[in-house]
């Protein structure tokens, strides 16, 4: 096993990385809990063993189900059960399920102790670990939500096998990211250490800056574009294909502010086509819709907001001029 620390003082927590990590569940139990909810999927089918009373609390699969509807369903089960602060939720899933039942966790009781146990590639290396929680509004993603760290978080690599290749690429995509954040030679890393080595970048990141008023929006790269696809999609193109475009297109951006060069854009979509991920648009979508949805981004205060590469690494910049946004787009038809 492979343990990484998410360093955050008393609020430190555990990563364990690796092949049977859930059967450490049972031991990263706050002390003092009484029951464990546990929230997850229907078709995850990953059994947990929290080590004292617990119930599955099934939430439908699904962006659609990412809402404060489901928030509230979640919170008024436990209330019926008699979840007390004093004990833990445990969720069992994808970044959908850690960033609802995380956010959940968050708001129940103003704060009860939540473990993640990250199911696919996705949530292992990006979406279980950090503490941001949160669902979706009909004009954006993640634009409710809370930052709530949790507990400890789980990755166990065994259960990455039984994903269909759709699902593994999708976690690709937030690899992707982290080749222009620091983490060299991923692909060349076993999965076990590839997992670990991203959650070390995340952790070193989070520590530095928890509740994003700085550094931590690098750990947006690609988001901008990838949140606006998902939205104008309707949530056809899943999250890791989104944010590689977006890879792309920030690098796009970015060259045409003479911020990078060609060759650096090019690196950029070696990147991505060696994780065989998209670097086009999906049909249908107007350059219009992107750019309205960019305005939505919860990262835009004063302006459009991106995070782009640059001679000092990658940084959160406004851009101003739309025709360099628009001409970006059309690199990427």
């Amino acid at each position: 096993m492979i343990e990484v620390d998410v360093p955050l003082g008393t609020r430190t927590y555990r990563v364990i990385v690796g092949p049977g990590a859930r059967e450490s569940l049972a031991e990263l139990v706050p002390g003092g809990a009484r029951r464990a909810a546990v929230v997850t999927q229907a078709g995850i089918g990953v059994p947990v063993d929290p080590g004292l009373e617990h119930r599955e609390f099934h939430i439908p699969d699904g962006e659609a189900t990412k809402t404060l509807a489901t928030v509230e369903s979640l919170c008024r089960q436990w209330s019926q059960w008699g979840l007390t602060r004093g004990d833990v939720v445990v969720a069992v899933g994808g970044g959908l399920t850690t960033d609802l039942a995380g956010f959940a966790a968050a708001s129940y009781h103003r704060g009860v102790a939540v473990i993640h146990v990250a199911t696919t590639l996705l949530a292992q290396v990006d979406a279980a670990i950090g503490g941001k929680t949160g669902v979706n509004l009909p004009e954006g993603k993640n634009l409710v939500g809370a930052f709530w760290q949790p507990h400890a978080v789980i990755c166990d690599t065994d259960t990455l096998a039984t994903l269909p290749p759709r699902e593994l690429r999708n976690g690709r995509g937030e690899m992707a990211k982290y080749a222009f954040l620091g983490v060299s030679d991923l692909p060349s890393l076993d999965i076990d250490e590839a997992v670990a080595a991203c959650v070390r970048c995340k952790a070193d990141v989070v520590a530095s800056d928890e509740r994003e008023a700085g550094r931590r929006a690098v750990l947006n790269y690609g988001h901008t574009l990838a949140h606006a696809l998902e939205t104008a999609t309707d949530y056809d193109i899943r999250h890791g294909e989104a944010v590689a475009i977006g890879i792309v297109y920030a690098a796009e951006v970015a060259c045409r502010l003479g911020r990078i060069d060609r060759h650096r854009v090019d690196a950029h979509r070696r990147v991505v086509a060696g994780y065989d991920l998209p670097s086009t648009l999906p049909d249908g979508v107007s350059d219009a819709a992107l750019l309205e949805l960019f305005g939505r981004d919860k990262k835009a205060v004063g302006g459009l907001t991106f995070v782009l590469d640059g001679p000092d690494g990658v940084e959160v910049v406004e851009v101003a001029d739309r025709d360099v946004l628009v001409e970006s787009l059309g690199a990427l038809r």
